[in-house]
């Protein structure tokens, strides 16, 4: 089931002359089969709407408009707190909406969330439907590798292999905002079609509960990625990605992200003794000096 994100300024103004309307001027619809978008404050756009029994008469339009909307709801708002934008509703990233994230991941669909640096687009890694639903959403090239974000730091061995590294290495980095680069094994249970061609991953941990929940929850991986078109600038705001949220089963708001645009630190992993720094994102002096502290060498 794919969540529609649709706007009704036209339709607030209307509610307010017949109060039969809730006093919110963005709902969210999601088992409508049609997309209603109202952009524009257009009247012949309104008057044109296919409606059973629309009249000739402009305010009999607009009620009937109203009553059939308002019948199509097929959720309450009113215990949500929802955060407004020009494009419809998010739900917060709170514990009460934990279980319906991961029921769309499971569902192969893809949800926007908020991490400990950006926004990311999340999907079961497991999963190439949803995995090629990124790539479609972002307009990236499939050549461009993916990471995975999982519950806890004792799930990595179940994607990657991290028998090289220094006991309590992991634990030392993660959760917190550092992606790092590992071998992924024969026995990772990856899909296969997850970054064809290259025998590595980018794993993460983020410390932020709700996206860890909905990891364990999924008993798989999050395939992530920025909440963004490929080539534009990371989102730390629901607001920066709202061109995409149509394309998401769910919006989670975690409000404005303090870390800024500079994304998680990339350490590269791979080869035992010593690591490498690919980029050097929000985290870099934190995380070389505890790669260093458990007497790893860094390499240019």
């Amino acid at each position: 089931m794919n969540g529609r994100i649709v706007c009704f300024p036209r339709l607030w103004e209307l509610s307010c002359e017949m109060n039969s309307y809730p006093n919110s001027q963005y709902l969210d619809f999601s088992d409508t089969d049609e997309s209603y978008e109202f952009f524009r404050e257009d009247a012949r756009k309104i008057a044109s709407f296919p409606l059973p029994g629309r009249q000739a008469d402009h305010s009999q339009k607009k009620s009937s408009l109203a009553g059939a909307i308002w019948s199509r709801m097929s959720q309450s708002l009113d215990s949500v707190q929802c955060s407004e934008g020009k494009a419809g509703v998010a739900l917060p990233a709170t514990d009460a909406h934990v279980e319906e994230a991961i029921e769309a991941i499971k569902a192969e669909e893809v949800i926007a969330v908020p991490t400990d640096t950006l926004y990311g687009f999340a999907c079961d890694a497991c999963s190439s439907e949803a995995v090629n639903r990124i790539y479609e959403i972002k307009g990236r090239k499939q050549t461009s590798p993916l990471a995975i974000s999982v519950g806890d730091v004792s799930d990595i061995s179940r994607f990657a292999i991290v028998d090289h590294l220094p006991h309590d290495l992991l634990y030392s980095l993660l959760p917190g905002p550092v992606t790092l680069v590992l071998k992924r094994g024969d026995s990772s249970i990856l899909e296969k079609s997850l970054n064809p061609g290259l025998d590595s991953i980018g794993v993460r941990v983020p410390d932020f509960e709700f996206i860890r929940s909905i990891a364990r929850g999924s008993g798989s991986a999050l395939a992530l990625t920025s909440a963004n078109l490929s080539g534009q600038p990371s989102s730390v705001s629901i607001k920066d990605f709202e061109n995409l949220w149509q394309h998401c089963a769910y919006v989670y708001d975690g409000g404005v992200l303090p870390s800024g645009r500079a994304g998680s630190t990339v350490v590269d992993l791979t080869n035992p003794g010593s690591f490498k720094i690919l980029r050097p994102g929000s985290a870099r002096p934190e995380t070389t000096a505890i790669l260093e502290k458990f007497g790893l060498e860094e390499v240019p």
